[in-house]
This record gives structure tokens, C-alpha cells and sequence, in this order.
């Protein structure tokens, strides 16, 4: 599907938040299933992707997580234990650093389940750098890499996301602090599943620490997230995802998504498969600025947003709903169709006083 000689991309946790929260899309769950570079495959499309973070914004990342992890990640520890676990007998120095080095995912998976039960079972403080969990998505298995895990002495195990956006005032962006817990949420989920093949089940924290850099400066600071709210809707949208192999069984014969194919063939092989494009997909995904472009060219309501879509019920198009609003189509016993018509007619009414006259009123026209 993805051709002989494309190396096939892996999912990872900002991707999986980005499918949970549009899981409707069969395009994105087979594109990401079969591990498609959908940022290449973007650009072949003629639709380059805008979406992602910038070299010198990775760098900054990089620097200030390898700072944060210093010294056996003591100031990590110091912060952990002083956002969360304040009772707990404060970390000395340098905590307990696992080798979790192992050859292929699989292996790193199997490494860092062996550190976690060892662990919990030991006692004291324990980071966790960069392990490897695996999350079954859609029948298909994704290997995640949280920034860190920490073990309390308790046994409890902790997800920490390191980011480089400042945190101003012990406040940071809330749209990125939301896109965080997403992320933290599906790390959450994977830990979950590893925490129930021990037995006694270690607790999962559903309170991640978020570490960043304090106002301006490169010293670090944390907040803690709860993530309940993230946790429980991924793992719902997840659950409703199609398994890959029935999406894939629906799809032409030798439909390949290859970025080294023809402009037109890759056109006809990405329109193969259903979108459901939304505004919200320009922040999370490589293909939106394709999919916008052919949602437009087919009118469909949902180019609009997702809650005016689930408004309209079965009206599909802008077209269907100017009709609606006109008389000229729908049930008028619809909830919808009868909203439409209150509204075209209020409006009409507003014009009239506003600009009295005898002409007939223009015709509305769809938000482009």
C-alpha cells in the first residue's frame, strides 16, 4: 500500500490523539495504519502541509528536555515529588535510571515492562527515560515514547511531558497545555494496559506533570494536568475506530499511496478511501489542506465545523441546506429543516425594516 521501498512512519501519541479526536475519518485510519508519510504524500498531492513543529522549535525542545533530565533528572525528580507527591520521602540525588535499551520496539516494550514491575516492586524513586509502550489502535499495535514515566515510592507511575512553550507566570498557553494532556492521555491508556498484566495492579496517575520552561528563562517549572477528562474520550473514539483491515478490504484493487507515484493516480488512491475533513483538521493532520480543498469542491457542510454539522442532521451539503432554508427541499416536520426556515425568515423580516423596499431580498449565501 504504501509501495516496496517507502519506509513506513509509526504512529506516535500526538498522532493518535489527532485520529481519537476524528474518528470518523477511514482516510487517516488507513493512512496512519500502514504507517504513509502523509506529510510526503501531502506534498506530492500538491498541497504541502503546514502542519508540524519547526527545526529550531525541536532543537529548543531537545535542549531544554536533556537539561531538565541532568544529573540522573534529580531536578525532575525534585519537581515530581513537589507538584505531586509532597508526602512521600523526598528523592536524594540522582534517582534510579533504568537501561531500557533493547534492539526493535518490541524489545523496547518488553525492556520497559521489565523496569516498571521492577520498580514497583523495589521502592523509591525511579525515572523512566523515554520508555517504549505499545497501545493496540484499530487492530493494529503503536509503539509510543513518553518523555519520561516516574515511579513514586508508593508504586504509583506518573507520565511527564516536557515542552519548550514557557509557562508565564505559572500559566501557560491553554490551547497547548490542552494539546498536551491529549497527548499525556494516550500515554496514560498504554500504561494502563501494562499496569494490568501485574498483579497487584500498580495505580496510574491521571494527573501528569507538565514541565516547562519558567517565564522567560531556561530554568524549569511544572504544573500538574489532570487528564481524566483526555483519558476517557480517547479511549471511547479509539474503541470506535474501524479496524484497519476492513477499511483496507473496501479499497480498490492495487490502490497504493507511495509518494513517488503520479500527481493523478495518488489523487485517485487518496480519494478512494472517506474523509471527514473539519477546520480542526489544519492543526492536526498533514493532509488538511487536500482535504479542504476537495470538501469545498463537494460543498460539504462539515468544512463548516463539526458541531454546526451535527446540527443540520441530514443535510449534507450548503446547498441542501439553502434549499431547506428556502422551501424548496426537506421535511418540514425536521427539527433542522424547520430551524432553518424560522431563521431565513427572521432574517428576511430584518432586512425588510432595516432596508425597506420593494424588490425581492437577495438570496443568502454560504460562509466560504
Amino acid at each position: 500500500m504504501r509501495g516496496p521501498d517507502v519506509p513506513a512512519k509509526a504512529l506516535d501519541a500526538r498522532a493518535l490523539a489527532a485520529l481519537a479526536a476524528n474518528p470518523g475519518c477511514s482516510r487517516r485510519a488507513i493512512l496512519d495504519g500502514a504507517g504513509v508519510d502523509k506529510a510526503a504524500l501531502a506534498g506530492a498531492l500538491g498541497a504541502p502541509s503546514g502542519f508540524g513543529q519547526s527545526q529550531f522549535a525541536l532543537t529548543r525542545g531537545n535542549a531544554f528536555e536533556a537539561r531538565v533530565k541532568a544529573d540522573g533528572g534529580a531536578e525532575l525528580l525534585r519537581l515530581a515529588h513537589s507538584r505531586l507527591d509532597p508526602g512521600a520521602e523526598p528523592p536524594t540525588g540522582a534517582a534510579a535510571v533504568p537501561d531500557l535499551s533493547a534492539p526493535g520496539p518490541e524489545g523496547r516494550t518488553a525492556r520497559t515492562e521489565l523496569a516498571l514491575r521492577e520498580a514497583a516492586a523495589g521502592g523509591g524513586w525511579t525515572l523512566l527515560d523515554h520508555p517504549m509502550l505499545a497501545l493496540d489502535v484499530a487492530g493494529s499495535p503503536a509503539f509510543l515514547e513518553p518523555d519520561a514515566v516516574v515511579v513514586h515510592p508508593g508504586g504509583t507511575w506518573t507520565v511527564v511531558e516536557i515542552k519548550s512553550f514557557p509557562m508565564l507566570d505559572g500559566a501557560a498557553d491553554p490551547s497547548k497545555v490542552g494539546a498536551a494532556a491529549r497527548q499525556a492521555a494516550v500515554y496514560v491508556l498504554a500504561l494502563e494496559q501494562v499496569a494490568a498484566r501485574l498483579d497487584p495492579a500498580p495505580r496510574v496517575g491521571h494527573q501528569v506533570l507538565l514541565v516547562c520552561p519558567k517565564d522567560f528563562s531556561n530554568l524549569a517549572t511544572a504544573s500538574v494536568v489532570d487528564v481524566r477528562k483526555q483519558r476517557a474520550v480517547t479511549a471511547r473514539q479509539l474503541a470506535r475506530l474501524t479496524r484497519v483491515e476492513e477499511i483496507a478490504d473496501a479499497l480498490p484493487e492495487g490502490v497504493c499511496f507511495a509518494p513517488d507515484r503520479p500527481a493523478e493516480e495518488l489523487t485517485a488512491a487518496v480519494g478512494a478511501v472517506p474523509a471527514a475533513y473539519a477546520p480542526e483538521c489544519l492543526s492536526a493532520c498533514e493532509l488538511a489542506f487536500h482535504c479542504r480543498e476537495h470538501s469545498r469542491a463537494a460543498d460539504t457542510v462539515t468544512r463548516l465545523g463539526r458541531p454546526l454539522r451535527a446540527e443540520l442532521g441530514g443535510l449534507a451539503t450548503v446547498g441542501d441546506v439553502l434549499a431547506a432554508a428556502r422551501g424548496e427541499s426537506g421535511d418540514p416536520d425536521d427539527p433542522a429543516v424547520a430551524a432553518l426556515r424560522r431563521a431565513a425568515a427572521l432574517r428576511a423580516e430584518a432586512l425588510r425594516v432595516v432596508h425597506p423596499r420593494t424588490e425581492p431580498l437577495p438570496e443568502a449565501t454560504p460562509c466560504r
